[in-house]
Protein backbone atom coordinates (compact mmCIF):
# COMPACT_ATOMS: atom_id res chain seq x y z
CA UNK A 1 0.00 0.00 0.00
CA UNK A 2 1.09 3.32 -0.69
CA UNK A 3 2.43 5.79 2.14
CA UNK A 4 0.07 8.04 3.38
CA UNK A 5 1.53 11.65 2.82
CA UNK A 6 4.14 12.84 5.40
CA UNK A 7 1.92 16.10 5.60
CA UNK A 8 -0.76 14.36 6.49
CA UNK A 9 0.95 12.38 9.32
CA UNK A 10 2.14 16.00 10.35
CA UNK A 11 -1.57 16.95 10.84
CA UNK A 12 -2.91 14.08 12.48
CA UNK A 13 0.18 14.47 15.65
CA UNK A 14 -0.40 18.11 15.64
CA UNK A 15 -4.09 17.09 16.65
CA UNK A 16 -3.57 14.81 19.57
CA UNK A 17 -1.20 17.99 20.72
CA UNK A 18 -5.18 19.10 21.78
CA UNK A 19 -5.45 16.00 23.53
CA UNK A 20 -1.96 15.61 25.49
CA UNK A 21 -2.36 15.83 29.46
CA UNK A 22 1.26 17.47 30.41
CA UNK A 23 0.44 20.13 33.49
CA UNK A 24 3.54 19.33 35.16
CA UNK A 25 6.35 20.15 32.06
CA UNK A 26 3.46 22.22 29.84
CA UNK A 27 5.64 20.34 27.09
CA UNK A 28 2.39 18.74 24.96
CA UNK A 29 3.41 15.80 22.22
CA UNK A 30 1.43 13.84 19.54
CA UNK A 31 2.71 11.02 16.98
CA UNK A 32 1.50 9.70 14.65
CA UNK A 33 2.57 6.04 13.74
CA UNK A 34 1.88 4.57 9.97
CA UNK A 35 1.92 0.75 9.86
CA UNK A 36 3.55 -0.44 6.12
CA UNK A 37 -0.58 -1.32 5.39
CA UNK A 38 -0.35 2.45 5.32
CA UNK A 39 -3.09 2.57 8.48
CA UNK A 40 -2.59 5.70 10.84
CA UNK A 41 -2.80 5.23 14.46
CA UNK A 42 -1.86 8.16 16.89
CA UNK A 43 -0.97 9.24 20.33
CA UNK A 44 -0.62 11.51 22.89
CA UNK A 45 1.74 12.05 26.40
CA UNK A 46 -0.33 11.70 29.47
CA UNK A 47 2.17 12.64 32.41
CA UNK A 48 1.69 11.78 36.14
CA UNK A 49 2.17 13.22 38.96
CA UNK A 50 4.75 10.25 40.03
CA UNK A 51 6.63 11.04 36.39
CA UNK A 52 7.83 7.68 36.35
CA UNK A 53 4.11 6.66 35.21
CA UNK A 54 4.43 9.15 32.59
CA UNK A 55 3.21 7.85 29.20
CA UNK A 56 4.85 9.24 26.06
CA UNK A 57 2.92 10.03 22.85
CA UNK A 58 4.70 7.58 20.93
CA UNK A 59 4.07 4.74 23.22
CA UNK A 60 0.53 5.24 23.06
CA UNK A 61 0.66 4.83 19.06
CA UNK A 62 2.44 2.03 19.56
CA UNK A 63 0.15 0.48 22.10
CA UNK A 64 -2.73 1.71 19.54
CA UNK A 65 -0.91 -0.15 17.01
CA UNK A 66 -0.67 -3.44 19.01
CA UNK A 67 -4.01 -3.66 20.32
CA UNK A 68 -4.89 -3.80 16.62
CA UNK A 69 -2.81 -6.57 15.90
CA UNK A 70 -0.26 -4.20 13.86
CA UNK A 71 3.78 -4.36 14.55
CA UNK A 72 5.69 -3.35 11.13
CA UNK A 73 5.82 0.01 11.03
CA UNK A 74 7.02 2.63 8.24
CA UNK A 75 7.05 6.12 9.79
CA UNK A 76 6.87 8.11 13.06
CA UNK A 77 6.06 11.77 13.41
CA UNK A 78 6.63 13.28 16.62
CA UNK A 79 4.85 16.77 17.04
CA UNK A 80 5.34 19.49 19.58
CA UNK A 81 5.06 23.08 20.33
CA UNK A 82 7.81 24.06 20.71
CA UNK A 83 10.95 25.41 17.81
CA UNK A 84 13.11 22.99 18.22
CA UNK A 85 12.30 19.04 16.59
CA UNK A 86 12.89 16.94 19.11
CA UNK A 87 13.58 12.89 18.78
CA UNK A 88 11.63 9.96 20.82
CA UNK A 89 13.03 9.74 24.47
CA UNK A 90 15.64 6.65 25.17
CA UNK A 91 12.70 4.59 26.05
CA UNK A 92 10.25 5.42 23.18
CA UNK A 93 13.54 4.72 20.83
CA UNK A 94 13.85 0.99 22.91
CA UNK A 95 9.70 0.41 22.97
CA UNK A 96 9.88 0.61 19.31
CA UNK A 97 13.16 -0.87 18.39
CA UNK A 98 11.05 -4.30 19.82
CA UNK A 99 9.60 -3.83 16.36
CA UNK A 100 12.19 -3.39 14.27
CA UNK A 101 14.64 -0.42 13.59
CA UNK A 102 13.78 0.21 9.73
CA UNK A 103 11.58 3.20 11.12
CA UNK A 104 11.62 6.25 9.36
CA UNK A 105 10.98 8.94 12.39
CA UNK A 106 10.37 12.75 11.98
CA UNK A 107 10.34 15.68 14.69
CA UNK A 108 8.36 18.64 13.88
CA UNK A 109 7.53 21.60 15.61
CA UNK A 110 6.79 25.28 14.44
CA UNK A 111 10.28 25.84 13.54
CA UNK A 112 11.76 22.66 11.98
CA UNK A 113 11.52 19.71 10.65
CA UNK A 114 14.01 16.68 11.18
CA UNK A 115 14.25 13.38 9.84
CA UNK A 116 15.98 9.94 11.40
CA UNK A 117 16.51 6.18 10.99
CA UNK A 118 15.57 4.48 14.22
CA UNK A 119 18.91 2.43 13.59
CA UNK A 120 20.71 5.50 14.23
CA UNK A 121 18.67 6.49 17.17
CA UNK A 122 19.03 3.50 19.11
CA UNK A 123 22.52 1.59 17.85
CA UNK A 124 23.17 -1.72 19.83
CA UNK A 125 20.01 -1.52 20.92
CA UNK A 126 18.72 -4.85 23.48
CA UNK A 127 16.21 -6.87 21.42
CA UNK A 128 15.17 -10.35 21.28
CA UNK A 129 18.32 -11.77 20.32
CA UNK A 130 19.64 -11.52 23.06
CA UNK A 131 16.67 -13.44 24.87
CA UNK A 132 16.32 -17.80 25.00
CA UNK A 133 13.29 -17.49 22.99
CA UNK A 134 11.88 -18.19 19.98
CA UNK A 135 10.38 -14.21 18.44
CA UNK A 136 8.21 -17.02 15.92
CA UNK A 137 6.02 -18.23 18.40
CA UNK A 138 5.45 -14.51 20.60
CA UNK A 139 5.47 -16.85 23.24
CA UNK A 140 9.14 -17.47 23.67
CA UNK A 141 9.22 -15.51 26.85
CA UNK A 142 6.94 -17.82 28.99
CA UNK A 143 9.30 -20.90 27.81
CA UNK A 144 12.15 -19.45 28.78
CA UNK A 145 10.90 -18.46 32.39
CA UNK A 146 9.50 -22.15 32.63
CA UNK A 147 12.42 -24.09 31.41
CA UNK A 148 10.99 -25.74 28.56
CA UNK A 149 11.81 -25.70 24.81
Amino acid sequence: MDPVPLDRLVALAREMLAYSYAPYSRFNVGAALETDTGEVFTGCNVENASYGLTICAEQNAVAAAVSRGRRRFRRLVVVTRGQRAVAPCGRCRQVLAEFGTDLAVYGVANGEKVHWQLRDLIPDHFGREFLDADPADGDGAARARSGSR
